[in-house]
């Protein structure tokens, strides 16, 4: 475990510094096991992270809280990881990529690190302020992420994957312009989203 656990860290640094570099390696090997427990263990991460915040916060320890933190949140990551991977794979189809499930897998679980952060930065934002700076970077990163994975990972025409990750973009902006972006906020945060509505 230890030595997975290393091999996370490394893996971060790639994503972080090297992308292009670290995406083009990924190949698939039969190990998917080892994807769903990366997710499983950052969504855990996740969990008791935030725990941890609202315990700070004030918050009353409960039962449900902390079931909510290592169980719910946890196996909510990777259930996200097969629905990401299925996007990714219809998103693989129209720029004419990779066709293989298992790459698409250990593609977005090599940036599962940045669910821990998500949640975190999501707990910490207090007002509509921080609300807006937290989740216009975190979703700009993700895009930048996506991108990377659908060129570099899943190997799709560039052209293709600049037109759908446009699309993407586009789709966010109406979301941010428009009311859905408190449905939006809502998920990331209720108290902070409230603050947008005074």
């Amino acid at each position: 475990m230890k030595q997975k656990i290393q091999n996370w860290f490394s893996a971060i640094a790639g994503v972080v510094t090297q992308p292009k570099r670290f995406f083009t390696k990924i190949v698939a090997d039969g190990n998917l096991e080892e994807s769903m427990l990366r997710a499983f263990m950052f969504g855990l991460l996740a969990g008791i992270l935030v725990l941890g915040l609202r315990l700070i916060g004030g918050a009353t320890v409960t039962i449900g809280a902390i079931f909510t933190a290592v169980v719910i949140v946890p196996v909510l990551a990777v259930a996200l990881l097969f629905v990401m991977g299925g996007l990714l794979m219809l998103v693989s189809e129209i720029t004419g990529g990779e066709r293989d499930w298992e790459i698409a897998i250990k593609g977005l679980a090599s940036i599962f690190f940045i669910y821990p952060v998500i949640l975190v930065l999501n707990a910490l934002a207090f007002n509509c302020t921080s609300m807006w700076i937290i989740s216009l970077l975190v979703d700009a990163y993700l895009i930048f992420l996506f991108y990377n994975i659908s060129l570099y990972c899943m190997k799709g025409k560039k052209n293709n994957v600049i037109a759908v990750m446009a699309i993407i973009i586009l789709f966010m902006a109406t979301i941010y312009a428009t009311d859905y972006r408190t449905g939006w906020f809502l998920i990331k945060n209720a108290g902070a989203t409230l603050s947008c509505l005074l």
